[in-house]
């Protein structure tokens, strides 16, 4: 692997960096029809489709009870683990938990806010090449820190699907199980089916079938946000530990081949160096066939700024889902980023703390998402609503403001619910 130089970049590669595409357009129109079929057929569409993309004869879709028997079919280390993520992730969470309030901003005009939990909910679980356990402890504790109801996990069916996997569902808290995968999966929970309920939000990660699903049903139910592949940018200085760096760009380009990882310093020889501990160490991870596809990824690379700032420039145009900066004063730098999914500071901050048990939400925004909104929370499982109380007097100081607007508008019969209640008509 070679350094490039962010000054050298065409628009072409610039515009692979910054627009990166997670290929939902590909699979929209397949992407419908499977999405129709669910809505009209249940769960006889949710088996075929099983059939057809995971190979798996769909028995029981329901897999609740599996789930709870996994618990006692994992490791020991593993459910420890799996128990600490948990801890950890609630305890984060619930700090973000909003309270009602109600303040009187002028005598006799008060007025509040109040957050309610939505009731039903939906979480995908990503299966496929990997297990994620630690994607269902992201998804369903924020659910049910919040307070909603009933929360339903959907993960792909697999002759086995992974207990680690399963174990951490139960555990986190999940109301129900099912075994779906995909673009059904995704119909299914928006719509319902003899087996699944059907929920106000779908919330969670997936491959370019599940976000292209997630956009297709918005509008009929909630969903977070459409996220694509994996991304983390590493915006470091000269101070930078090589090994470190490049431990991180191995560890997010194992995920998919679609994965998009960059390295931008203003240190040459920090960029020479993570290049070489790159290609040191590739052949020694295990999913060096995915790592390697994510490496020769156009979105992918090392790069060398002509300074810190041209770099911090770049990361703030990157938006990176990840962003860790290993430098002298990260600080100061991470100040003068705003778009960003998730920020890890320092050398002994490694994304893979964040992915797994730290506390903070591994479901982030991609492809430039951080540029507009932020990653799972509470406050993507709470409803807010205003409440307010007049006094005639209240009522009185405003009176003049409603209704000339009011009728500047039109809408007399509005004025007219003001006039009543302070003429006594």
């Amino acid at each position: 692997m070679e350094p490039r130089q962010v000054a050298d970049l065409s628009p072409d590669e610039r515009r692979a960096f910054f627009e990166r595409d997670a290929g939902v357009d590909a699979v929209r129109g397949d992407v419908a029809d499977i999405v129709e079929r669910v809505r009209r057929e249940g769960d006889a569409a949710i088996r075929e489709f099983s059939r057809e993309f995971d190979d798996v004869e769909v028995a029981n879709i329901d897999i609740t009870d599996e789930a709870e028997r996994a618990v006692d079919a994992v490791d020991d280390d593993v459910l420890a683990a799996v128990h600490d993520a948990i801890d950890n992730v609630r305890t984060f969470h619930e700090a973000q938990l909003r309270e009602d309030w109600t303040r009187e901003f002028d005598e006799g005009r008060e007025l509040g806010r109040r957050f309610r939990p939505l009731d039903r909910v939906g979480v995908y679980v990503p299966g496929g090449t990997a297990a994620y356990p630690s994607s269902a402890v992201m998804g369903v504790v924020p659910a049910t820190v919040a307070g909603v109801e009933h929360v339903a996990v959907v993960t792909p069916p697999a002759e086995e699907v992974n207990p680690a996997t399963l174990a951490a569902v139960h555990e986190a808290g999940a109301d129900a199980v099912y075994a779906a995968g995909g673009a059904q999966a995704v119909a299914a929970l928006a719509y319902g089916t003899e087996t699944v309920t059907s929920v106000r939000k779908i919330v969670g990660p997936g491959n370019r079938w599940v976000t292209a699903a997630k956009a297709a049903v918005r509008g009929d139910v909630e969903i977070d946000f459409l996220a694509g592949p994996s991304e983390l940018l590493v915006l470091a200085d000269g101070t930078a530990n090589a090994g470190a760096v490049a431990a991180d760009l191995l560890a997010q380009a194992e995920h998919d081949p679609n994965a998009s990882v960059v390295a931008v310093t203003d240190s040459a020889s920090l960029a020479s160096a993570v290049c070489a501990e790159i290609d040191a160490r590739l052949p020694e991870r295990e999913r060096a066939d995915t790592v390697e596809a994510a490496l020769d990824n156009d979105a992918s690379g090392v790069l060398v700024a002509r300074s810190m700032p041209e770099a911090v420039l770049f990361a703030e145009e990157y938006a990176a889902e990840h962003l860790s900066i290993q430098a002298a004063d990260d600080e100061a730098l991470l100040d003068r980023i705003s778009n960003v999914g998730s920020a890890f500071l320092g050398e002994f901050t490694p994304v893979a703390a964040g992915d797994y048990a730290s506390g903070t939400n591994h479901v982030l925004p991609t492809n430039g998402g951080a540029r507009s909104f932020g990653g799972l929370s509470t406050d993507m499982f709470l409803r807010s609503s205003t409440v307010q109380r007049l006094s005639e007097a209240a009522l009185s100081e405003l009176s003049a403001t409603v209704t000339t607007l009011a009728e500047a508008e039109g809408l007399e019969a509005h004025a007219e619910s003001v006039r009543t209640r302070l003429d006594g008509e």
